[in-house]
C-alpha cells in the first residue's frame, strides 16, 4: 500500500499587492513535503512579492495560506517560522558585522518544536564556513555569504526552505555548488524546499517541477521533459 504524500503548503486563489495595488493575483499552489518546486518569470512579474506573501512579511489581500493543514493566512512571519518556515531573502540579509558563528546562532530559537540542527551538521554542509566561523560575515565573498544565509536558516531546522533568488550575484561554480547543496539537503534530510529563480542552469539541475509566474499569475507548470528543455525555459525568461 503505497503512503500518501503530505500537502505541506496550499495556496488557494491567493491574492496580494502594496498600497492597494494588486501585484499577484489568484495564485493556488501546492508543495508536497519532500519535494523542490521551483518559480521562474522575468523581472517585475510578482515572484518577490508571492515569497513575502508566502512568508508573512506581506498580507494577502485575498485567498487561503495552509501549511501542514493549518490556516496561516493570518499569521506573522514569526509564527510561520515556528511552525517550520526558513526564509533566505533575496539579498541575504546577513549581520555584517557579526562572525559566521554568530550569525549562525541568530538562527537558533526560530523553532521551539525542533531541535537546532547541529554545527556540525552545519558544517559538513557547508565546510568552508567552518574554515571561516571567526570571520565577520561582511568580509565574505558572494557566494560564501549566500551559504551563511541558508545555513542560518537551517540552523532552525526548518521544514520547508523558501529561497528567494539564491544564485542573484554569484559567480557560476558557486551556483553549481549551491544546486548541489540543496539536492543533499533534499536527499539527506528530506527538506522540502521552494526556489525562486531565474538562472536557468540552477532550475534544470535542481528542480522536478516548476511554475512559472508572468504578470503576478501562474500560466505554466513544466515538468519532466520540459525541464530538460532549457530553451523552454529561456523562453519564460526572455524580455
Amino acid at each position: 500500500m503505497s503512503i500518501p504524500i503530505e500537502k505541506l503548503l496550499e495556496i488557494n486563489n491567493l491574492s496580494s499587492g502594496y498600497d492597494g495595488v494588486p501585484i499577484v493575483r489568484n495564485v493556488s499552489l501546492t508543495i508536497s513535503s519532500g519535494e523542490i518546486l521551483g518559480v521562474i518569470g522575468r523581472n517585475g512579474v510578482g515572484k518577490t512579492t508571492l515569497v513575502e506573501t508566502i512568508v508573512g512579511s506581506l498580507p494577502c489581500s485575498v485567498g487561503e495560506i495552509f501549511f501542514s493543514g493549518t490556516n496561516i493566512t493570518d499569521k506573522s512571519p514569526n509564527f510561520r517560522a515556528l511552525l517550520g518556515f526558513g526564509y533566505v531573502p533575496q539579498g541575504r540579509g546577513l549581520f555584517a558585522k557579526l562572525t559566521v558563528e554568530e550569525n549562525l546562532r541568530m538562527g537558533e530559537n526560530i523553532s521551539k518544536e525542533r531541535d537546532n540542527i547541529e554545527f556540525n551538521k552545519l558544517y559538513e554542509f557547508f565546510p568552508i564556513l567552518s574554515d571561516r566561523r571567526g570571520q565577520k560575515a561582511g568580509t565574505l565573498s558572494g557566494g560564501e555569504q549566500q551559504m551563511l544565509a541558508i545555513g542560518r536558516a537551517l540552523r532552525g531546522n526548518p521544514r520547508l526552505l523558501v529561497l528567494d533568488e539564491p544564485s542573484e550575484g554569484i559567480q557560476p561554480n558557486i551556483v553549481y555548488q549551491i544546486g548541489e547543496l540543496i539536492r543533499n539537503l533534499n536527499s539527506e534530510i528530506g527538506l522540502t524546499v521552494l526556489l525562486i529563480e531565474q538562472n536557468i542552469r540552477l532550475i534544470l539541475e535542481t528542480v522536478k517541477r516548476c511554475l512559472v509566474v508572468e504578470k503576478g499569475e501562474i500560466v505554466s507548470t513544466l515538468k519532466s521533459e520540459a525541464l530538460k528543455d532549457s530553451k523552454t525555459i529561456s523562453s519564460y525568461l526572455s524580455i
